[in-house]
């Protein structure tokens, strides 16, 4: 019997590629695509006010994760920073993700639709690459994404609604982040959206030995703003406030700073003449009666959605500086950084690549059992009295695996597999 190969390539799908520089010199031979998808909206086409629309707390992460199965989703994580909400599902129902998303937040799904993107299959996964490398971030290198989607894929897990796929792709993401991580310089110097506020800062306010600051919220961000604030601009005429007292205490003691109990906030940001905003609540934490009439301030709001109430943002005497207008701040070190891109995409792509095999492999086990089974029978009629020749069989086994992770062909490659054996 002869069999004429003929292979689905992936002409169509470079073609389309917004990244041609992941699959440039690629031969794979894939039959088909994962039933993987992502929707989300992130900084490039919405600001700060539409995000924080449809940003998610873990509250509202839970309520989604527990109802999901119930509406035929069980394989997904959300992952929403202050840069972007996106679901990551293998499903083929979209509305059901955007539905999902907008059933606990304050946004509509008709808004969601309007503004999000979509993406399915490799292209999808390609994304999810380079998000978590930090190329897709509002500041490029940004680093925290990768610990973002961490904690996203393992609240999910912790919930039951990721899958050996799932599972598989986020450990290759990981990996291929934590590889361009200590391979380049992508993530080098100190840039981020806590340290684009100190340049901010530094740039805007003269005299900052005399200046009094306020933090409030001492989450990560808020961590990690106070410790740039202390390394990088020489002050420790800082305040931390935090609606749990033992944080602010805690990072107070380990920077030598003050703290006051979150009753106190007023009288803090009455006399503060730079706030910072690392709060992170559903609705606004700074009010326009906390600041009308309190005289000339900076207010960084480094919270999605924003924390500062837009009443307040027009007052006569307040600069108030959100976290897209801090991450337009540019310097020499996001020019070295994208020197780094070209080194961190073939990163990607090697990772990629890897995933792509363990995807055909896996693609392929049920037609490999059936095979391997149907060996054991063939051997156990021709030699009743003997053992299976296990050894033989999965030499053969092998054999078919990489015929068939490479060409197209199972029932030809079945055929010839049992012929080999035989004879």
């Amino acid at each position: 019997m002869t069999c004429k190969l003929s292979h689905r390539g992936f002409g169509s799908y470079l073609c389309s590629r917004k990244l041609p520089h992941l699959t440039k010199g690629m031969h794979h031979r894939l039959t088909n695509t994962p039933d993987f998808k992502v929707a989300g909206i992130n900084y490039k086409k919405t600001d700060a006010a539409a995000r924080g629309r449809f940003a998610i707390n873990n509250e509202q992460y839970a309520r989604i994760l527990e109802k999901a199965p119930a509406q035929g989703l069980s394989d997904f994580f959300i992952l929403s920073t202050c840069n972007r909400t996106e679901i990551y599902a293998l499903s083929d129902n979209t509305d059901l993700l955007l539905e999902l998303i907008c059933s606990e937040t304050e946004g509509t799904y008709e808004m969601f639709s309007q503004i999000a993107y979509f993406k399915s299959g490799w292209e999808a996964i390609d994304h999810l690459f380079c998000v978590s490398a930090g190329l897709d971030s509002q500041i490029l290198g940004d680093y925290e994404i990768l610990g973002q989607i961490k904690n996203a894929a393992r609240f999910a897990k912790e919930h039951g609604v990721v899958c050996p796929f799932l599972e598989r792709l986020v450990n290759s993401v990981l990996q291929s982040s934590k590889a361009v991580k200590t391979r380049t310089e992508l993530s080098g110097g100190t840039v981020s959206v806590s340290f684009a506020a100190i340049q901010y800062i530094k740039k805007h306010v003269s005299q900052l030995a005399d200046k009094h600051i306020l933090i409030y919220g001492t989450g990560k961000i808020g961590r990690n703003t106070c410790r740039n604030l202390v390394d990088y601009l020489d002050t420790k005429n800082i305040t931390l406030i935090n609606r749990t007292d033992e944080k602010a205490s805690q990072l107070a003691t380990d920077l030598q700073l003050k703290y006051a109990p979150v009753s106190d906030l007023d009288v803090h940001i009455a006399s503060a003449d730079v706030i910072l905003v690392a709060t992170n609540a559903q609705d606004p934490t700074i009010t326009e009666l906390q600041l009308a009439g309190k005289g000339q301030k900076l207010v960084i709001d480094l919270s999605v959605p924003c924390n500062v109430a837009e009443e307040a943002k027009v007052l006569s005497g307040i600069t108030c500086v959100n976290v897209d207008e801090l991450s337009r701040v540019k310097d020499e070190t996001l020019l070295k950084r994208k020197d780094e891109v070209p080194k961190a995409m073939a990163i990607i792509h090697e990772h990629i690549s890897e995933f792509r095999e363990w995807y055909e492999m896996r693609r392929h086990v049920p037609l490999l059992k059936v095979v391997k089974d149907k060996l054991h029978e063939i051997n156990i009629k021709q030699q009743p009295e003997q053992d299976a020749a296990g050894e033989k069989i999965q030499k053969v086994i092998n054999t078919l695996a990489v015929k068939v992770r490479h060409d197209n062909q199972p029932g030809c490659h079945y055929i010839q597999a049992i012929n080999e054996f035989i004879g």
